[in-house]
């Protein structure tokens, strides 16, 4: 990847004539299933465009409780485009027809916030990892667009959802409006995201992505580690779903307290409550045993997540260290 960035030809991308943006770009909306391409540096920038371009401020965004966009992109919805937020408890990160049109009933008002875009995460980020059946998306986008709401998937790691769930990345994530695609997840480039649509939609999203700070010049430097990243990598997060995997079921015959049915692509959670540890206590024994995991959005659980810098190794090396890091006595 560093030698493709090396080699890299450029051009100036704020004028459309960087050859390997151009070239990105176009890969990813055939990837994903849609007309065409955005290149911005951070798939939130990419998610905050989407939303903007289809809502005004005082519209309402419909989305579950701990999407990416509810709680990790500082209220990124309401100062950039002046959105309330509806957010709905789901189940593994997901959440049915009912929920949404329980939402989103018309107001008996001329005059009020309307439910203006439905924002889906896939795979969930908060819920380790899962991943929503394409059935589902199907009917909610339909009964979505049956209210009037235009339909955006948070598919930064939308590769990795394709891969569990068989389906292509293009079929699911054609059936929205938009659709964000990170680089710097799985893909293990150093940064930048995709923001795919319409070529109308697309071409309202370069403004914004002006407006947004997002705008760049030579910036096929770092868009050919996401074309090598598009030709190499998305066929090797297979290995990284079968060592969370092993991770899993190792942590768990050790003793650790993790749910292998929830392990689904590349997360492996960890509920270190079950143990009498505290998130920050857990970590920190599990730093000082040479481990690195990470928390998450919940108090009492812990994450381990593989990818392309780790090898089979390394997965047998944790399944060593971080029980005994633990305290659980059986893996001393």
């Amino acid at each position: 990847m560093r030698e493709a960035i090396a080699a890299a030809d450029v051009g100036d991308e704020q004028r459309r004539e960087d050859p390997t943006v151009n070239l990105l770009q176009d890969r990813a909306a055939a990837l994903l299933g849609q007309e065409a391409a955005l290149f911005v540096p951070t798939a939130t920038m990419a998610n905050q465009i989407a939303l903007k371009l289809h809502s005004r401020p005082g519209d309402v965004l419909v989305a579950e409780k701990q999407a990416h966009v509810v709680i990790y992109e500082y209220g990124g919805a309401a100062a950039h485009a002046g959105l309330m937020i509806e957010a709905i408890p789901g189940v593994d990160g997901r959440f049915g027809v009912a929920e949404l049109e329980a939402v989103t009933e018309p107001s008996t008002k001329g005059a009020d916030q309307r439910a203006a875009v439905l924002a889906l995460e896939n795979t969930h980020n908060s819920s380790g990892g899962r991943c929503w059946p394409l059935a589902e998306l199907e009917a909610l986008t339909a009964a979505a667009r049956e209210r009037g709401l235009a339909t955006h998937l948070d598919g930064a790691r939308l590769l990795n959802a394709a891969l569990a769930t068989g389906v292509p990345a293009a079929r699911l994530g054609g059936v929205f409006d938009t659709v964000t695609l990170c680089l710097s997840k799985g893909l293990g480039c150093p940064l930048g995201a995709l923001l795919a649509g319409s070529h109308e939609t697309i071409e309202r999203a370069w403004r914004e992505k002006h407006l947004f700070g997002g705008a760049m010049r030579q910036a096929g430097v770092v868009a050919a580690a996401g074309v090598y990243a598009l030709e190499h990598h998305v066929g090797r997060l297979a290995d990284d779903h079968r060592r969370a995997r092993r991770l899993a079921e190792g942590w768990h015959a050790a003793g650790l307290p993790v749910d292998v049915a929830q392990v689904e692509t590349n997360f492996v959670q960890v509920r270190v409550d079950v143990l009498g540890l505290t998130r920050d206590e857990a970590l920190a024994r599990l730093r000082e045993g040479g481990v690195g995991l990470s928390s998450t959005i919940h108090p009492t659980v812990v994450r381990a997540v593989t990818h392309l810098d780790l090898d089979d190794a390394d997965i047998e090396r944790a399944i060593e260290l971080a029980p005994r890091a633990l305290g659980i006595r059986a893996a001393a």
